[in-house]
């Protein structure tokens, strides 16, 4: 372990952005951050309070994380378990220190604040995560790696991937009820990091990865584990499977040895044919967007997007995901909530996709595609191409008909990938603003969305511009208790009041405290067409992220043709605020995910730190971050007018 001289030291060296000194067992912040208004002092008696974690909070970090709240004067010295805190002039502190090790659910800190005479402590209890932890010797398995578990189901003749964690140079096989045993072999690998430093750590040089020699896999095929899981369709609401101790995992190391049941239920599917219909609103509750997402594995990121309606073949289910085979060559995971079966042993044809016909119209293009059913599909963007895969299909355009002289899109190509795979590409003659995909009967919709006439010298003028306050319910909370939707709506309606007077239509997608949804704010900015969609945030990092040297501006995108908006406000935001440039990324959000028109999550500062909590809570704080987001679609807008 580092020792607390050493550690004290080393986030003195790491906090650049801001000029510290020690102060006995703490340190005292004497210059605010370059590029955020100064905060003022505080001189108040000692009260110590802790923002993060509350008891409710169950942190997730394996050993060095951070804890910070307020201590009412800003002269005070502040340690946690021995380790120094930074307190700031407002009285908030933060500490980025190890946290207690153990295997109990519970940590304990203790808290202790000096001013002159005064003191006072505090003993603080925070739940986290529990994680196996190994003996020092002998053989072990960590029943909690185990994989997979649950119920599943898996075609006769596929490979079900198995996998384990036990001790390293054991011998691990698995023992099933007739006598018959499996061996799992090695798969030594780099350890994995924390989801949390892949997507925030900056400085990937530093990351040590030791070799992980703990894994063990293998696979099964052609035979059933445990109890009949029953039906792959219709979903049920049955509890966790039990643990029929049917399988064991064995691991042996000398002339010791380790056993733990491994808790699986597997069946085998039928060989009759079994389809699916997608909806993802399949109690008719409402509050959905109407898509059913897909995924290349259960858990993974969002990558497919199916409208209510769309039928599949399914081959496989892990629990509460359901693959469905797409095509002979690609398949997605979706939840089984959102899929009802069809008549069992009835195939679903390959479709046949028709002439196609094109209708220009003032705002976009639209584009009719036949096709005999309703199959799945999926979109890329690739510079002015946007390129449509429609699986289970084979193409019979004899016709493609533009629609006239209509130039907004130059070409359309279609091509037979696989025998049941149709891909189209339309190539455009600029940038792609939006699409949207929709089903009318048996036809596909597609409507490419055109770039509207945009005045260079007023590029603000007339457009419909959707800004959303981020959150509430939920989000982050400062050191000093400002909430971020509180911080969110004071930026967004000076950002506002800027778009206005420069002549834009703006449309927010809340004006007071009132809990809003992702879903509703998303439905707002599509059923009025705007032209462009900009969520507000202020910034916090998760546990085992060091927020000294991983703080910064940052904007976020889904789809490619948001793209450059996103660049345009980072820009700014860097311009007018002076902190460390985190860059644009790539983010599953919610509030980017609409394919419509240019949609942008911004995340100007961090609210998890009190100087930039405090910039957040002061009119010019606020301001000077809703004035680069302004001057961000600007610069954008400007950039997208026709010479």
């Amino acid at each position: 372990m580092i020792s607390r001289l050493s550690l004290f030291a080393l986030l003195l060296t790491a906090t650049s952005s801001g000029s510290l000194r020690a102060q006995g067992g703490g340190a005292v912040v004497t210059q605010r951050v370059t590029g955020v208004p100064a905060m003022a002092s505080t001189r108040g008696p000692l009260d110590i309070r802790v923002v993060y974690p509350k008891w409710e909070d169950i942190v997730d970090a394996r050993d060095t994380s951070f804890i910070f709240g307020s201590v009412g004067n800003g002269a005070a010295r502040v340690t946690v378990n021995g380790y120094g805190a930074f307190v700031w002039p407002n009285g908030a502190w933060f500490a980025w220190i190890p946290f207690p090790q153990g295997t109990d659910s519970v940590m304990q800190f203790t808290i202790v604040a000096r001013a002159g005479r005064d003191s006072a402590s505090l003993i603080y209890p925070a739940r986290r995560i529990v994680r196996y932890r190994p003996p020092v010797t002998g053989p072990w398995i960590d029943s909690t790696s185990l994989a997979p578990t649950g119920r599943v189901w898996w075609p006769v003749g596929e490979y079900v991937p198995l996998s384990v964690r036990a001790a390293p140079g054991a011998a691990v096989r698995v023992l099933f009820p007739d006598g018959a045993a499996l061996p799992l072999f090695p798969d030594s690998a780099p350890a994995e990091l924390p989801w949390g430093i892949r997507a925030f750590g900056r400085d990937s040089t530093r990351w040590e990865r030791p070799i992980d020699r703990t894994r063990y896999r293998g696979v099964l095929r052609g035979r059933t584990v445990g109890e009949d899981p029953g039906r792959i369709l219709p979903m049920d609401t049955a509890a966790a499977p039990r643990d029929t101790g049917v399988l064991v995992v064995e691991a042996v190391l000398g002339s010791d040895t380790a056993r733990v049941r491994w808790p699986l239920q597997l069946g085998l599917l039928d060989t009759l044919p079994q389809g699916a219909v997608l909806d993802d609103d399949p109690l008719g509750e409402g509050g959905t967007d109407g898509l059913t997402v897909g995924r290349a594995v259960p858990d993974a990121t969002y990558h497919w997007f199916f409208p209510p309606g769309t039928t599949a073949l399914v081959s496989g289910r892990e629990n509460a995901f359901l693959r469905l085979a797409l095509s002979a060559t690609s398949s997605a995971w979706v939840p089984v909530r959102e899929a009802a079966p069809l008549p069992l042993g009835a195939p679903l044809p390959r479709a046949r996709v028709g002439f196609v016909t094109m209708r220009p119209l003032a705002d976009r293009v639209e584009v009719r595609i036949p096709v005999a059913r309703r199959v799945p599909y999926g979109v890329t963007e690739e510079g002015h191409t946007l390129v449509l895969r429609l699986y289970g299909a084979y193409g019979d355009p004899n016709w493609i008909r533009y629609g006239g002289t209509d130039s907004a899109v130059a070409s359309v190509e279609w091509s037979q990938a696989t025998s049941d795979e149709v891909v189209f590409r339309f190539e455009l003659a600029g940038p792609l603003w939006g699409y949207r995909l929709r089903w009318d009967q048996e036809d596909l919709l597609l409507d490419l969305r055109r770039t509207p006439a945009i005045d260079r010298a007023h590029p603000l003028r007339d457009r419909l511009i959707v800004v959303d306050p981020g959150h509430p319910p939920v989000g982050a909370t400062g050191p000093l208790g400002l909430k971020e939707p509180v911080a969110t709506l004071a930026v967004a309606r000076q950002l506002a009041a800027m778009l206005e007077k420069a002549g834009a239509r703006v449309v927010m997608t809340r004006t007071d405290d009132s809990p809003v949804g992702l879903v509703p704010r998303i439905r707002l900015a599509d059923s009025l067409s705007a032209e462009l969609l900009v969520s507000i945030h202020a910034n916090a990092l998760p546990d085992g992220v060091n927020p000294f040297v991983n703080n910064g501006s940052s904007a976020y995108y889904f789809f490619p043709h948001s793209l450059p908006l996103a660049r345009e406000i980072q820009r700014a935001l860097l311009k007018e605020l002076g902190l460390r440039d985190l860059g644009v990324g790539r983010g599953n959000l919610a509030l980017v995910r609409t394919p419509w028109m240019p949609a942008v999550l911004v995340e100007g500062l961090f609210i998890m730190l009190p100087d930039q909590e405090a910039a957040l809570a002061s009119p010019e704080g606020q301001r000077r971050y809703a004035q680069a987001v302004y001057e961000g679609i600007e610069s954008f807008l400007e950039s997208a007018a026709s010479p």
